[in-house]
């Protein structure tokens, strides 16, 4: 894809899938990579209400430098930032709540980190009235994970890839966005050196066993026209699956869940 064309293609999208509106106040998250930074910078430039959102997990060294480069991206764009401090609200780094889940269950570094940094969002983007939360996923993390789902016998959880999630309307679950599903992640690379947006390159420390991982440098060996295939026969696929409209809460936190208790809370009980 000429990288001139990504803009177009993701106001497409957002038309297309009908992502958000003028009128919506939207939380970008924010993790200081070449992604959700350009994602922020697109928003911005469309002229949609976007703040930022940033979960500092605590990552020493890394963490002080993915908040930097995002504070410079938002006052270079006139963005409010908003700080979430792990340390701070929770007494500990992401890297101490970790140790305590492997502790007592075998999961990877990323599974942890990623279950309660959905958490976390959700529930702050709440507390901020925000209608959307954008990320900044592309084509290739979409194709990565539809991959994982088949590779673990999940496909049904792929419903969730596509450009917006939130298949049930519940006033505490923020529906998730996407506006760079379908741009694939060399593209997003070249566009954020090209338009000089503020972002890191350096990879996260903790991600070093990940499945996704694996699945990324498996998907890389075939065409990239098969990561395209792979998200739009997905999207064909789960057009039509119906979903239980029913929604559940946490019985320990409260926070809307697939079960009687969440995965956070099964993680780490009341701990956040």
């Amino acid at each position: 894809m000429n990288i001139k064309q990504i803009p177009n293609k993701v106001k497409q999208t957002i038309e297309k899938y009908k992502l958000c509106s003028k009128k919506d106040k939207v939380l970008v998250a924010l993790s200081g990579g070449k992604d959700s930074s350009s994602v922020l910078y697109l928003l911005k430039k469309f002229g949609y209400k976007v703040e930022g959102f940033h979960i500092n997990l605590g990552i020493s060294g890394y963490s002080e430098r993915c908040l930097d480069s995002i504070r410079k991206l938002c006052d270079e764009l006139d963005v409010k930032l908003h700080v979430y401090e792990m340390r701070k609200e929770q007494g500990g780094s992401m890297c101490y709540i970790r140790t305590g889940v492997q502790s007592k269950e075998k999961l990877n570094n990323c599974a942890v980190c990623g279950v309660v940094k959905k958490w976390v969002m959700n529930k702050e983007a709440r507390k901020l009235k925000a209608d959307k939360i954008a990320t900044g996923h592309n084509l290739d993390d979409e194709a990565q994970t539809v991959l994982m789902n088949f590779f673990k016998g999940n496909l049904d959880l792929s419903i969730n890839s596509k450009p917006i999630v939130g298949v049930v309307v519940d006033k505490k679950f923020v529906p998730r966005i996407k506006p760079l599903f379908f741009i694939p992640e060399d593209d997003v690379r070249t566009f954020a050196l090209d338009k000089k947006i503020e972002h890191i390159s350096e990879p996260c420390p903790c991600a070093l066993d990940s499945y996704r991982i694996k699945t990324r440098k498996f998907l890389n060996t075939v065409d990239g026209k098969e990561k395209l295939n792979i998200v739009n026969n997905n999207l064909e696929m789960m057009k039509d699956k119906k979903v239980s409209s029913e929604v559940k809460y946490c019985e320990v936190c409260g926070e809307p869940s697939r079960g009687e208790i969440c995965k956070k809370c099964k993680m780490l009980g009341s701990k956040i």
